[in-house]
């Protein structure tokens, strides 16, 4: 068995049992595999296996790997992780399947123009900027319900709220503030936890993990 199924399957198990003491039932959270700057032989294996979510932060890189393949396995779903600039929504639209990272005007009516050219329904996540950190991309949380409110009016499919919590910071209080966000909206999914705080992403629910290093090692 190739080392990053392995990886996976302990992740699998770890969630399990994690879940199963926090007591919550039919909750079963989607791991993302982060695979960006990873080759495809590092990634197939994981296919083989029948992992369907993947990630990626650049729009190049993902057509470049996946194109081809997304025609082949028409369940595998992707995912856009990374900032994307609205000069690279028109090919994001075509390999994407959902967009963890909206996060301006600008960029939520670019991408209702191009999915609308190709007859698509992009699952969307609004990436919010909960510790206001300069360097770091997201709407502001007093902005949240009229960010929310335009994407609705664009016709987006907004499915839930996204975030990357300061590091070197216990990620928990930003776990609850978004999961406390998104349940005001109504939303239904979180997309919170990477490879060092899943476990405390699933206290709150969140139904997106998105694990890179854990399963794939680390990026040189």
């Amino acid at each position: 068995m190739h080392i990053v199924v392995k990886n996976l399957i302990n992740i699998e198990k770890e969630i399990k049992s994690n879940i199963k003491e926090l007591n919550k039932n039919n909750y079963n959270p989607k791991i993302i595999a982060v695979s960006k700057t990873f080759s495809m032989n590092h990634i197939y294996p994981l296919i083989e296996h029948g992992h369907l979510h993947f990630g990626e932060n650049k729009v190049q890189e993902a057509i470049e790997k996946w194109s081809e393949l997304k025609l082949d396995k028409k369940n595998l779903s992707l995912h856009m992780l990374g900032k994307l600039q609205t000069n690279k929504v028109k090919n994001a639209v075509k390999i994407f399947d959902y967009i963890h990272s909206v996060d301006n005007l600008k960029l939520a009516k670019k991408i209702k123009v191009e999915q609308e050219k190709y007859n698509k329904n992009i699952k969307i996540f609004i990436q919010i900027n909960l510790a206001n950190e300069e360097q770091k991309s997201g709407i502001e949380k007093k902005d949240v319900n009229s960010f929310y409110k335009e994407c609705l009016s664009l016709n987006l499919n907004v499915i839930g709220l996204m975030c990357l919590p300061p590091e070197n910071i216990n990620p928990i209080k930003f776990f609850e503030e978004l999961y406390n966000l998104n349940k005001r909206l109504n939303l239904t999914d979180l997309s919170m936890g990477m490879s060092a705080d899943y476990i405390d992403a699933l206290k709150f629910n969140s139904t997106f993990l998105r694990i890179g290093s854990k399963i794939f090692g680390e990026r040189t």
